[in-house]
């Protein structure tokens, strides 16, 4: 892996980017736990491609220009750089708003350089049966129990965190809320517009998830031109972290699947 380093996408807008590995571009992109959460995800990823992983502006102390208002402001910058690079055949995977940036960028792709989709428990849409949990309304000890099918494992008291750390993840809440707070976590647009996106994707998701559900995933996976929609057994709203043999088995039998020509299947 190497060292994170800076990139320039316009006068006022600078990514912290890691990139790894060698062979098809893929572009990782992290959800609101910032990207710590997708780093297995992304070094699995780099046995095979040559992987970005950027720091969404905002998270961890990176700068935000004022103007970055949305997730679609995110895409957009995003595909400006896979543009700027030349890149084509591009696999981009994404997890929680990370998908939701990763579908918005499909969508708006008009030059066909994004090939290839593998969302992992993704917000972004709008399913009426099923509403995205409020989870800046849960403490600490809730979300645990809505995002994660290990609860006890993985739940952390927040007096036992550090207060840096604290801090950093308070700053990164505001982030989110700033770029997916108003309308909370979707765009009431995207779910008809994926309907124009041909490119296979796969959409991943944790059966235990009760921050998004599975029939919210299902009900996300059919509105693409060719989605797949699969489950991961034991597993809540980050299955790449919680089951990640399984999520990465997912993955791999997608991409030889896809590489071989054959359709998703829903």
């Amino acid at each position: 892996m190497l060292a994170d380093h800076r990139i320039s996408l316009h006068p006022d807008l600078s990514l912290t980017m890691s990139e790894a590995g060698s062979g098809r571009p893929a572009l990782v992109l992290h959800g609101g736990g910032g990207p710590a959460t997708v780093a297995g995800l992304a070094g699995h990823l780099a046995r095979t491609h040559h992987v970005s992983t950027p720091t969404h502006p905002g998270w961890n102390g990176t700068d935000r220009p004022a103007w970055l208002t949305g997730v679609d402001d995110l895409a957009v910058a995003y595909l400006h750089h896979l543009r700027e690079l030349g890149l084509r055949d591009v696999l981009v995977v994404g997890s929680s708003l990370g998908g939701w940036t990763a579908a918005e960028m499909a969508a708006r792709d008009t030059t066909g350089v994004i090939t290839d989709l593998v969302l992992i428990d993704a917000v972004g849409v709008r399913v009426k049966a099923e509403p995205i949990r409020d989870f800046f309304a849960l403490d600490a000890r809730g979300l645990a129990e809505y995002a994660w099918h290990d609860s006890a494992r993985y739940y952390r008291d927040p007096a036992k965190i550090p207060a840096a750390q604290r801090a950093a993840q308070e700053a990164n809440a505001a982030t989110m809320r700033i770029l997916a707070g108003d309308p909370y976590m979707h765009d009431a647009t995207l779910l008809r517009r994926l309907r124009q996106v041909g490119v296979p994707a796969l959409l991943l998701w944790g059966e235990s998830d009760r921050i998004v559900t599975p029939a919210y995933g299902k009900a996300y996976a059919s509105a693409f031109g060719d989605g797949r929609f699969q489950v991961i057994p034991e597993a809540g709203h980050l299955p790449h972290i919680e089951r990640p043999e399984a999520t990465f088995a997912a993955i791999d039998a997608h991409l030889a699947r896809t590489a071989a020509g054959t359709p998703a299947r829903g």
